[in-house]
């Protein structure tokens, strides 16, 4: 089964490229891999553009891979990581998210990267249901991080602001857990991503 997290990265990137289609394009580039499936769609117009990859490298989330962790394994699909970006209109988001499981308990995960996420400020830790993330985006009475909803087997800590975060998901797996490194960073009308 695809991953949930990737897919809806993917299906909102999908929306920002069909709306972006909408526009002249000035030009579409779109790389397949060896089995003809699209790896890579770059899309440029004079309104902005659109780059959408599963080529994500994880220096791009800011933080490192926990040791001994290797990319999920999944049967069905090669989606294990996901590099968004979307500029126009004076707006842009980029999403970088790469899915991760390893052998060792989800405490130590999280305790590796409660150490990792210092350096973004204070980092606050959620309780999830699979898939929901806590992704803060667009409030406008502050740029601070909150947790919105709560209960879950899903630990989930970030830090920065809503305009630039950087998340770890983790959850347990058989004797051991997946987790996903996440970054997200918005940008307005007067801020480069």
């Amino acid at each position: 089964m695809r991953s949930h997290k990737l897919s809806c990265l993917m299906a909102q990137a999908g929306i920002a490229l069909l709306a972006m289609l909408l526009l002249p394009a000035c030009s579409v580039k779109v790389d397949k891999d060896g089995s003809g499936e699209e790896k890579k769609v770059d899309i440029k117009t004079f309104a902005g553009g659109i780059h959408v990859s599963q080529d994500a490298n994880p220096s791009e989330t800011g933080l490192p891979v926990y040791p001994g962790a290797h990319l999920k394994a999944d049967d069905s699909s090669d989606d294990k990581g996901a590099n968004v970006n979307i500029s126009g209109f004076g707006y842009g988001v980029k999403v970088v998210a790469l899915d991760y499981q390893s052998d060792d308990a989800p405490s130590k995960i999280l305790a590796f990267y409660k150490d990792q996420l210092k350096k973004y400020g204070n980092v606050l830790e959620c309780h999830t249901s699979k898939g929901d993330w806590n992704i803060n985006m667009g409030h406008k009475d502050s740029n601070e991080l909150t947790c919105q909803g709560s209960g879950g087997v899903d630990t989930e800590l970030k830090a920065g602001k809503q305009d630039n975060q950087h998340i770890v998901a983790v959850r347990p797996e058989g004797t051991g857990s997946k987790f996903t490194l996440v970054y997200v960073r918005t940008h307005g009308k007067d801020t480069d991503i």
